[in-house]
C-alpha cells in the first residue's frame, strides 16, 4: 500500500489523459518542457499541432517527447479510422492550450472549428486550460480581451501571460506563464479536491418575473451568475447538483440538473419539492419580493391617465426553509444599499442560516464581485473584487464546517 501511496505521491497524473493544444507562436518551442514534465508526473499526453505550429517546432520532436502520435490535419487517416476530433475530446481529463495565439483565442470564441484543434474543443466536455502568448498590443486589444472574457464566462480557465520580453524583443505583457505555472494550473484542475462527493445540494439563482399582463413583468437586474457557478463549482467538487433557475441567458453547467421557472410562486414550488432531500441550499436567486396582486388577461393599453397596480407580498422562501430546518446546511445572499453588514447580520439571525453573503448591486451582472461572508458561528470573511469562480470556491469551503460535524 505505501508503494502505491508513493508512486501516487511522485506521479500525481498517472492515469490522466492529458490533450495539449500548441499554435503558431515562437513560445511554441517552451513547450517542450511542458509535456517532459507531464509525463514525468504521470500523464499520457496527445499533442495537436496546428498547421502555423509546425513552423517552430517538428511533430517528430513532440512525437518523441510524448510516446505518443502527433495528430495535425482533421483529415488524416490513422491506420484505425476514428474521428480524432471526437476521440480526442472523449479520452481527455483536461485540454491545455499552450501557447495560445490571438487567432486561437478568437476561433475558440466565436465557436470556428475549422482545424483539429478546434474542432476537438467544440467537441470536448471536459475541462480546457489557456496559456496566451503574443505582442502586447494585441493581447491589449479589445477584441481579444472580449474573446478571453466570452471564454471565461463559458468556464474556459486562463493562465497568464506574464511580463517579459517578446519576440519582438522588447518587454511587455504577452509572454507565455512559466512552466511552473502552467504546471501548477494544470494540478489544480486535475487534483482539484472531490470534498463535496455524497452531498446534494440545491441552488437557486437568476431573478423571477411577475408579470402584470402577458408581455410586461417586474423583475430586477440579477444575471443568475453566481448561481451558476456556485452549482458548477458544486458539481466539479463532487456533489450532486440541482440548479432552479430564473429566466437567465447562461448556459446551464454540464451534468447539473437545471430546472427553469419564471416567478417567485413558481421558485417556491421547486425549492420546496427538492429543499427536504438535500443536504446544502443555497439562496443565490434575486426572488422579487413582490408580485402584482393582479395579472390582467390583456395587454394593458398605454393611455395619458395614470394606473395605479396593486401589489401583493411573495413568499419569503428562504425564512420558511430557516423555520423547518433541521440538519441541513442553509445559505443566503443579501443585497443592500447601505449598511451593509449590520443588515446581513441581522438576516443571518432571522431567516436562522448558517451562512451569508452580502454584496452590493455593483456585483449585479458582473464576473468580478466584492463581498462580506458572515458565519452564524462569528467568522467574517472580506473578498475584494475577486472572480465570482473563486468567491464560489471560498463558499463551499466555508460551508464545510456545517456539513462535517
Amino acid at each position: 500500500m505505501s508503494k502505491k501511496r508513493n508512486l501516487k505521491k511522485n506521479r500525481p497524473f498517472l492515469g490522466r489523459k492529458l490533450v495539449l493544444g500548441i499554435t503558431g507562436s515562437i513560445a511554441a518551442y517552451k513547450t517542450c518542457e511542458i509535456v517532459s514534465r507531464l509525463k514525468e508526473l504521470g500523464a499520457e499526453v496527445f499533442v495537436i499541432m496546428t498547421k502555423a505550429a509546425t513552423n517552430f517546432v517538428t511533430p517528430l520532436t513532440f512525437q518523441t517527447l510524448s510516446g505518443n502520435r502527433v495528430y495535425l490535419n482533421l483529415f488524416d487517416l490513422p491506420e484505425e479510422w476514428e474521428l480524432e476530433h471526437i476521440s480526442l475530446a472523449e479520452r481527455a481529463d483536461l485540454i491545455l492550450i499552450a501557447p495560445a495565439t490571438a487567432n486561437a483565442i478568437a476561433k475558440l470564441a466565436t465557436g470556428i472549428a475549422d482545424d483539429l484543434l478546434t474542432t476537438t474543443v467544440l467537441a470536448s466536455e471536459s475541462p480546457i486550460l489557456i496559456a496566451p502568448a503574443m505582442h502586447e498590443t494585441m493581447y491589449k486589444n479589445s477584441f481579444t480581451q472580449a474573446n478571453i472574457e466570452k471564454l471565461k464566462e463559458k468556464g474556459f480557465k486562463f493562465i497568464g501571460p506574464e511580463y517579459g520580453k517578446l519576440a519582438s524583443g522588447k518587454s511587455g505583457l504577452g509572454r507565455l506563464a512559466s512552466n511552473d505555472k502552467i504546471i501548477d494550473g494544470v494540478k489544480d484542475i486535475l487534483n482539484r479536491e472531490k470534498d463535496m462527493a455524497g452531498k446534494t445540494f440545491l441552488i437557486t439563482a437568476g431573478p423571477t418575473h411577475e408579470y402584470l399582463d402577458p408581455v410586461r413583468y417586474i423583475a430586477n437586474a440579477s444575471s443568475g451568475k453566481m448561481g451558476y457557478v456556485l452549482a458548477e463549482v458544486a458539481q466539479r467538487r463532487g456533489a450532486k447538483v440541482t440548479l432552479i433557475s430564473g429566466p437567465t441567458n447562461i448556459t446551464p453547467p454540464q451534468g447539473v440538473n437545471t430546472i427553469f421557472v419564471e416567478s417567485a410562486l413558481d421558485m417556491e414550488k421547486e425549492v420546496v419539492k427538492y429543499a427536504p432531500r438535500s443536504d446544502v441550499v443555497i439562496a443565490s436567486a434575486a426572488v422579487g419580493d413582490y408580485r402584482p396582486e393582479k395579472r390582467e388577461k390583456e395587454k394593458i393599453k398605454t393611455n395619458l391617465q395614470r394606473k395605479s397596480i396593486n401589489l401583493t407580498r411573495n413568499p419569503d422562501i428562504i425564512g420558511q426553509l430557516g423555520k423547518q430546518k433541521d440538519a441541513k446546511c442553509l445559505i443566503g445572499f443579501a443585497l443592500e444599499t447601505r449598511d451593509l453588514e449590520k443588515n446581513a447580520r441581522e438576516k443571518l439571525k432571522k431567516k436562522n442560516l448558517d451562512m451569508i453573503i452580502a454584496n452590493t448591486p455593483r456585483a449585479m451582472s458582473q464576473n468580478k464581485a466584492t463581498v462580506k461572508i458572515f458565519t452564524k458561528s462569528g467568522k467574517k470573511i472580506f473578498l475584494r473584487e475577486m472572480q465570482k469562480e473563486k468567491i464560489a470556491e471560498k463558499i463551499l469551503s466555508e460551508l464545510k464546517e456545517f456539513i462535517t460535524k
